[in-house]
């Protein structure tokens, strides 16, 4: 009898896992690094169960569903999260103050170079804290890393990024007045996006403009050179985010961008439960629309949120920014089993 050799292009022959062990090894000395630079700042390291009421309720975000049974047979839905922030709230609401979680997270409709359906996301939270000192510390992290994987710069697509320079730091209507010639707050986004040459459907909501242009004209210029940190999100576009003080246009949300790749996702933290449910419903609202579908409402999230201290938290997109320190071009070079 033969026994079957291992496809060539199965991650798990050998060929193939040799060439990804360099990338794994900087993977284990990056999050050894990155566990000891929160510890050594007194943050707690928490687990959060993978499994909740609500996936999330951001209208662009799919979720894995699945569902419990109890001991009678009867059955309840459940989500893989997408996330583990809910979870870190309620546990800043039962009195932690600062903590950082490594936690496996499940995003359906997506694959590709930079995704993967299940990933890791490095989230972390500071009670009491101003969301600038988050803009400190996805800068240190970036650093943190590098140092880790023996690198002097991040890298991907022959973009190059200094991970100890400062980050740029640059507010999204500034952005779109330099990659796109658009006035964010103009009037007609639409309008304007169509006079530079910006395709645009007659069906487009502002949303719809605002995402192309991000993506196709902001995107792929930031973090070239040193780190970008794109900050003052329109508040429509922050939905879990408070508004800026004395700009009630803009939320206290920023994106940090290395090598045109985004790496993080920071907010001033919501902390009013009406006004969440609010931009919840508007969430899914939108999410029905478009894909047919609604996630529920965590009540006990909403609830835990009325009693949640001031808050800044992160997320951050640990493979990529694995990636970018040790020139991985795809993200399952860096992942030990990558999803088949």
């Amino acid at each position: 009898m033969t026994l079957p050799h291992p496809p060539e292009t199965a991650w798990w022959s050998p060929q193939r896992h040799a060439d990804r062990a360099p990338f794994l090894a900087g993977r284990g000395r990056i999050t050894r690094a990155v566990r000891g630079w929160f510890e050594g700042r007194g943050f707690t390291e928490v687990e959060t169960a993978a499994l909740q009421v609500s996936p999330g309720n951001e209208a662009h975000l799919h979720a894995f569903a699945t569902e419990i049974l109890t001991t009678a047979g009867d059955r309840r839905p459940l989500y893989l999260h997408t996330s583990p922030e809910f979870a870190c709230k309620t546990l800043l609401a039962s009195g932690e103050r600062e903590i950082f979680t490594l936690a496996k997270v499940w995003r359906n409709r997506e694959r590709g170079p930079l995704h993967s359906p299940e990933f890791t996301m490095l989230e972390w939270y500071r009670v009491g804290a101003a969301y600038e000192v988050l803009m400190e510390d996805c800068a240190t992290l970036m650093a943190v890393a590098a140092e880790a994987a023996g690198a002097n710069r991040l890298t991907f697509r022959g973009i190059e990024a200094d991970p100890f320079a400062d980050p740029e730091r640059l507010t999204v209507a500034e952005a779109f007045d330099r990659y796109a010639g658009v006035d964010l707050f103009g009037e007609d986004l639409a309008g304007q996006a169509r006079s530079k040459g910006i395709r645009t459907a007659e069906d487009d909501t502002w949303a719809d403009v605002f995402s192309r242009i991000i993506v196709e004209n902001v995107e792929p210029n930031l973090g070239h050179g040193r780190a970008t940190i794109l900050c003052e999100y329109p508040t429509s576009e922050a939905a879990l985010a408070r508004p800026k003080p004395g700009d009630p246009r803009v939320a206290e949300r920023f994106e940090l961008y290395a090598c045109g790749v985004e790496l993080a996702n920071c907010f001033g933290e919501l902390i009013d439960p009406l006004e969440q449910r609010r931009r919840f419903e508007i969430e899914m609202a939108e999410k029905a629309r478009i894909y047919g579908e609604r996630y529920p409402i965590d009540e006990d999230f909403l609830a835990a949120l009325a009693i949640m201290p001031p808050a800044s938290g992160g997320a951050l997109g640990f493979d990529r920014l694995v990636m970018l320190a040790t020139g991985a071009s795809r993200i399952e070079q860096v992942l030990w089993t990558p999803v088949a």
